[in-house]
């Protein structure tokens, strides 16, 4: 209303101008806040109390629904610029060879670089290999830059993945580009970003697999490339598939996990090959994946993989970093509101079965990664190389690259247990391969618990660890099997350096999480932990003890297991049936002996 407006009081009765009158003192109190508001239907409303945004005051800009002012650090970086934009500074720091600031060291992370100082001041790449099947050509390109400007080395992760470390800022865009003329991308495989996808190791070789799940691996992957969305995440997101065959992929441990199933005839469903899914693992925060109840064909599960993510990346916690994973939106809404949202981005609906009208799944073979295995092509078979802590040192890298060619069929598979496989060799020339693996000095036996050892990267290269991981991993791998070399099952020993539990050290038969003990390297020390069949969070046998005290212990304890158990018992079985304190009598020496 205009301050020169008149208003002719004779128009209103005397109950009008009493309300005028309240109407306007009120307004004077308090000052005006008009209110406007677009209902559903296309109306403008008057009504504070619609529920609908006020169109009519300034308000604080919103990210995926959540006000600025709210948002976490990492996602007012992300609203600033958008991480895929900052070309231009790439190209500023390396030709100025200069670390980033804070900022844009999160947001290159989105090329798949990482500034690890202050443990080292340099980047890490880390790429991303779907399903973790590199050719030849790959390997040897990779093997090059590694020697040319990283450490004349790789290292091989828990995703079926690749990272090389110790490159300069100077030669980071030599680095991207050389990754794209090998045809590959390191694209969204750090931050807030879908992790490199995992697919069973073995798949479409294994005898026992119920479908070949590498074109889903990869199907999604391209999914990705092609969906800008997929990069808007609020935290990082694992995804796996299963082929349900006899080599693990640790579904469980993933936010969405696929595993592939049998269902026989007289079910409510066809029978034939699905895909159970299951979500919210997260083993450093002490949780396995669970069956949602929901059954798909593999038609669908590429699908359906998008709109759980795209459900995850609109209404996922942007406040607070520690909850917003996949977890914590469904601890929040429950699975079925989860799998409701999900179904209205789909235009198939999500069929429910439960998980007891599929047959039970197979048994998985705790080795079968390493070692000499036939395949499902007749006269065919694969070698698993144990690549301790996961350390490729160039020159093996280039042999395993020649010997895939000279034997194989130019194929390279990564694994979750950072080894490698290396498949298609003839009957007729497996005994040249073993003797050119040999010479290489490359392992695949499998009777060593350091052939079962995954460590992370630990304090050479990362700032949170308090240990050095993977030296303290292969001596106490190699003292292990130096003193017992008659074990005769899988032991699986798993060395992380903070709680952030890289290494998933919940899983592990042993598993050591780095700590400091009155200043000096400990580990907390948990045991009996294990996946798919042998599920189970580990327990805690000593909560800090200096890694210099912590080989004595371990003698001590397997010396036990090797007196005490039984016939076939497996140290993991061996450890489940017995007590914290039990176990903790066979770790003292004195009490042993």
């Amino acid at each position: 209303m205009s301050s020169n407006t008149v208003i002719n009081s004779a128009e209103f009765t005397g109950e009008q101008k009493e309300y005028l009158r309240g109407f306007f003192a009120g307004i004077a109190q308090r000052g005006l806040t008009p209110f406007v508001g677009h209902t559903a239907d296309g109306l403008i409303t008057n009504d504070p109390t619609s529920g609908l945004p006020n169109e009519a005051i300034e308000s604080d800009p919103l990210w995926f629904n959540t006000p600025i002012s709210d948002l976490s650090k990492e996602e007012r970086w992300k609203f600033e610029q958008n991480p895929f934009t900052i070309w231009e500074k790439l190209l500023q720091y390396s030709n100025q060879n200069q670390p980033p600031t804070e900022d844009d060291r999160f947001r290159i992370k989105y090329f798949g670089l990482f500034h690890v100082a202050p443990a080292q001041d340099s980047f890490m790449l880390r790429l991303r290999i779907p399903g973790g099947i590199l050719t030849t050509y790959q390997l040897r390109g990779l093997a090059q830059m590694a020697e040319d400007w990283g450490p004349g080395r790789a290292d091989l992760t828990t995703r079926s993945n690749l990272q090389i470390r110790e490159l300069q800022p100077k030669d980071i865009v030599r680095v991207l580009n050389r990754v794209q003329s090998l045809g590959m991308s390191s694209r969204g495989s750090g931050a807030d970003n879908i992790r490199n996808i995992t697919a069973s190791p073995t798949t479409g070789l294994d005898p026992q697999e119920l479908l070949d799940v590498a074109p889903l691996a990869e199907a999604l992957q391209a999914y990705i490339s092609n969906s800008p969305d997929m990069y808007e995440l609020p935290r990082k997101f694992n995804v796996a598939f299963d082929n349900g065959g006899t080599i693990s992929v640790v579904a469980g441990t993933n936010d969405i996990g696929f595993v592939a199933v049998e269902v026989g005839e007289g079910r409510s469903v066809p029978a034939g090959i699905y895909f159970r899914v299951l979500l919210c693992g997260i083993t450093g925060h002490r949780q396995f994946a669970t069956d949602c109840g929901v059954l798909l064909r593999p038609d669908q599960t590429v699908a359906a993989a998008a709109a759980m993510i795209r459900v995850f990346r609109q209404h996922g916690d942007r406040t607070n970093r520690r909850k917003a994973r996949l977890k914590y939106l469904i601890d929040s809404w429950g699975i079925e509101k989860f799998l409701c949202e999900t179904e209205r981005l789909l235009a198939f609906p999500l069929i429910r079965v439960p998980e007891s009208e599929c047959e039970p799944r197979r048994p998985i073979d705790r080795a079968g990664h390493i070692g000499i295995h036939p395949q499902s092509q007749p006269g065919l078979h694969y070698i698993g190389l144990s690549i301790p802590v996961g350390r490729l040192p160039v020159a093996q890298m280039r042999a395993i690259a020649d010997i895939a060619d000279r034997f194989g069929s130019g194929e390279v598979r990564l694994t979750v247990w950072q080894n490698l496989i290396i498949p298609n060799f003839s009957t007729d020339h497996l005994a040249a391969a073993q003797q050119a693996l040999t010479n290489a000095n490359l392992n695949y036996k499998t009777d060593t618990v350091l052939s079962g050892t995954v460590a992370c990267t630990g304090n050479q290269g990362c700032r949170f660890s308090a240990t050095d991981t993977k030296t303290h991993a292969v001596a106490l791998a190699n003292l292990l099997d130096e003193r017992f070399p008659i074990l005769d099952h899988p032991i699986n020993l798993h060395v992380t350096g903070c709680h952030h539990s890289c290494a998933q050290h919940y899983i592990g038969d042993l598993g050591l999480m780095g700590v400091k003990v009155g200043g000096e390297e400990g580990y907390q020390v948990l045991i009996g932990g294990g996946a798919d069949q042998d599920q189970g969070l580990a327990r805690e046998l000593i909560p800090a003890i200096r890694v210099t005290e912590l080989p004595a212990k371990m003698e001590s304890l397997f010396a036990t297991y090797i007196k005490q158990h039984k016939p076939e018992e497996s140290f993991l079985v061996f450890t489940r049936r017995h007590t914290i304190a039990e176990l903790q009598s066979f770790c003292n020496p004195q009490e042993n002996s």
